[in-house]
């Protein structure tokens, strides 16, 4: 699991934004994987997530805040924790400022609609390609149409780890664009869901007000998060 952390991103927001802009300016291909400690459990049991996890085209961003802190545990500097949702925004100004297209797959098909009435309204200038929502039985038909389209962003709202393996999957079918998994962040954007108030992003303690929200996430909160820093914790001492 090591691996993984060495992977990770260390600089801040705005720098990796920079980054971001710099890609897709010179046309470059960027994966991103946005990780809270989940996809490095599935890393450790999933050969072909093991595989794109450490594949040197993929860059790791620390989503969750015990990511980050398991991270500082281990000795890895991350600045800040770069939530997906927050990227995917930013990635809709990017497009928005610069004409560029957009694809997107994943959520039901009312939420989609929504996000693409909400991508229409508040960022005009971006160039919709294929929209496809997260039921469909062959989501490879998904990438097999946008191929032709060569979207400069394409976001995959399908959680962890099928959205990261289906990226991972046809990547190689694209010389440039940003390709993110997102997760729940089209019913964030869309305004399905509300995101956790200012202050708690700002305290990094957003899985507080979800676990408030909706209950039944505290078992899968402990699972992947509080089970993981001890995990870490008894890492580092076997490391030592």
């Amino acid at each position: 699991m090591l691996n993984y952390f060495e992977k990770i991103y260390l600089q801040d927001t705005l720098s990796f934004y920079n980054l971001v802009e710099k890609n897709l300016s010179k046309k470059k291909r960027m994966f991103i994987v946005t990780a809270n400690p989940e996809i490095f459990c599935y890393g450790e049991k999933i050969k072909n997530v093991n595989k794109l996890l450490l594949d040197k085209n993929t860059t790791i961003i620390a989503d969750g805040i015990s990511l980050k802190k398991s991270a500082n545990i281990l000795g890895y500097a991350v600045e800040e924790r770069i939530t997906g949702v927050d990227l995917a925004i930013k990635l809709l100004d990017i497009c928005n400022q610069n004409n560029y297209k957009l694809c997107l797959l994943g959520a039901k098909e009312e939420v989609l609609n929504k996000l693409i009435q909400v991508i229409k309204k508040d960022y005009p200038k971006i160039k919709l390609g294929t929209c496809m929502n997260g039921y469909v039985e062959n989501k490879d038909e998904f990438f097999e149409k946008i191929k032709k389209e060569k979207p400069d962003v394409c976001l995959v709202a399908l959680g962890m780890p099928l959205q990261e393996e289906l990226i991972y999957k046809h990547l190689n079918d694209f010389n440039k664009g940003i390709f993110v998994g997102v997760g729940g962040s089209f019913d964030v954007m869309s305004g399905v869901k509300k995101r956790a108030p200012k202050m708690f992003q700002k305290l990094n303690i957003e899985w507080l007000y979800r676990i408030v929200v909706e209950p039944k996430r505290i078992k899968r909160f402990y699972q992947n998060n509080v089970k993981f820093i001890f995990k870490i914790k008894k890492l580092k001492r076997n490391v030592k």
